[in-house]
């Protein structure tokens, strides 16, 4: 008798972890995918004001057609993207554009100046601190994840029940993690 409520005991503890231990993956997974929306909803933000911006600075910018063509086509294309390797790096080719942007407009003094586009600028540049933030969170939450499914003993749940690690937001290209160099 003893011994059955011993066993009895241990499978009601196993029970409890297994359940525990399983409610946490599922939460931290949830938090993974909050904080990659999150990451949409600024991506939307940006894409939204992308065109307002563009309208607004051509024309002032008419030799610098091909750069706007260029950020026109990439916001399309990181729009089209799914999966979150193909939308960082589309995302990643945006912002290159976005920095290339910002230092042509330098040669430009009246459109500086000019109001609309002075928030249409302010706007970018909060979203694009906004970004930042989410994908900064975003790594966070799969940091916590990935951690939770290779560690011992959840990983042993986690390959019980199929959990599979989600991939960071990571920049494609080292260089544009350097400043954009502003000549005058």
């Amino acid at each position: 008798m003893e011994v059955l409520l011993i066993l009895l005991g241990l499978v009601v503890i196993l029970s409890i972890w297994v359940a525990s231990s399983y409610n946490k993956l599922i939460r931290l997974k949830n938090q993974v995918k909050n904080a990659w929306s999150q990451i949409t909803v600024q991506l939307k933000r940006r894409h939204d004001l992308i065109p307002n911006l563009v309208q607004t600075v051509k024309e002032y910018m008419q030799h610098e057609r091909e750069t706007l063509e260029s950020i026109t086509k990439l916001r399309t294309q990181a729009m089209q993207t799914t999966g979150i390797e193909d939308k960082a790096k589309a995302e990643n080719m945006l912002s290159q554009a976005l920095g290339q942007f910002k230092v042509a407009v330098e040669n430009y003094p009246n459109l500086k100046a000019n109001e609309n586009f002075l928030s249409l600028q302010e706007e970018l540049r909060s979203t694009e601190n906004k970004i930042a933030f989410a994908r900064q969170n975003y790594n966070d939450q799969t940091l916590f994840y990935n951690n939770r499914i290779e560690m011992f003993p959840s990983n042993i749940l986690a390959n019980l029940f199929g959990f599979k690690q989600e991939p960071f937001f990571e920049l494609e290209n080292p260089e544009e993690a350097k400043p954009v160099n502003v000549k005058f």
